[in-house]
């Protein structure tokens, strides 16, 4: 079984468990996942499987757009509402153009603090696993670009956001850093991711959606359809000639994408059979070949 389904991840499950529980759902061992979430936040997560887990190295720099609510008053040591208070509570009515004015600092490309409960390495030791030990954790800022960055609404001690970003951001280093600047501290109070890539959350599945179609025999139908993976790259169907030679390893002549450097090749309108890249004229080599349909 080979394919991308987009899972509306809900709260408390890491996205490790969400792979998991794919796994078991599906009966399949080759599963991953585009993007980690906190478990704390919910939303889109896309699954790929099968042979189309080779995709992932195409979305290891997505854009990723977020919803959520920052909460000032108090900070804590993972920046987000699971971890401990590392600051006095304050009493705060928050004002809706100086929060705007605020955010508004935080746009462009960056330099970022990540958190000391994230996967950052140190070491070769993921900064998370240091922390949790009270261990001393020593990041260092990293640039990042927030491309946009909305105040929603402000209600009392709360934030109402919208964020698009590029990979890498940390949302909660945002929220942590704001009540830095406002000498109240501040925490993420929720996170709901709401695209990656291509993907929008309007795509999304819950589990146990997918666990029924299972069930059914119609899984594969919540799949997204292979040819809009990858859309930055255009599609051409191959021949039978040349989608045995593509699945043999073999170059191949597409003469209808002489100027494109990278296609993907479908034989039929949904086996993705492999992505191929133009060594010279309309001579292409598939340097990642899929196996089996998807179909």
């Amino acid at each position: 079984m080979n394919g991308v389904v987009i899972i509306d991840k809900p709260a408390g499950l890491t996205s490790h468990d969400v792979v998991n529980r794919v796994r078991r759902i599906l009966g399949q061992r080759a599963v991953g996942h585009l993007g980690t979430l906190d478990p704390s936040a919910t939303g889109l997560l896309p699954i790929v499987l099968g042979n189309l887990t080779r995709l992932a190295q195409f979305y290891s720099h997505s854009e990723k757009t977020y919803e959520g609510v920052i909460r000032f008053g108090f900070a804590t040591d993972t920046y987000d509402a699971d971890g401990e208070s590392t600051t006095p509570q304050q009493n705060v009515q928050l004002n809706y153009d100086e929060v705007r004015a605020l955010a508004a600092q935080f746009q462009g490309v960056i330099e970022q603090m990540p958190p000391p409960f994230s996967a950052k390495k140190i070491a070769g030791v993921p900064a998370y696993k240091l922390a949790r030990k009270n261990k001393e954790v020593t990041l260092q800022p990293v640039p990042v670009e927030i491309k946009e960055f909305e105040i929603l609404k402000t209600t009392g001690d709360r934030a109402i956001f919208r964020a698009r970003v590029a990979s890498g951001t940390y949302i909660r280093s945002v929220a942590h850093e704001m009540g830095q600047k406002l000498g109240c501290g501040a925490h993420l109070a929720s996170l709901r991711r709401t695209s990656v890539a291509e993907f929008a959350i309007t795509e999304a599945h819950s589990l146990q959606a997918l666990e029924d179609r299972m069930q059914q025999g119609t899984a594969e139908s919540l799949f997204v359809h292979p040819r809009n993976l990858v859309p930055q790259l255009p599609s051409v169907t191959a021949t039978e000639e040349s989608a045995s030679l593509i699945r043999s390893g073999r170059s191949v002549n597409l003469p209808e994408m002489s100027r494109a450097p990278q296609v993907k090749v479908f034989y039929g309108q949904r086996d993705l059979i492999a992505i191929a890249t133009r060594i010279a004229g309309t001579l292409f080599h598939a340097g990642i070949v899929f196996g089996g349909a998807v179909d």
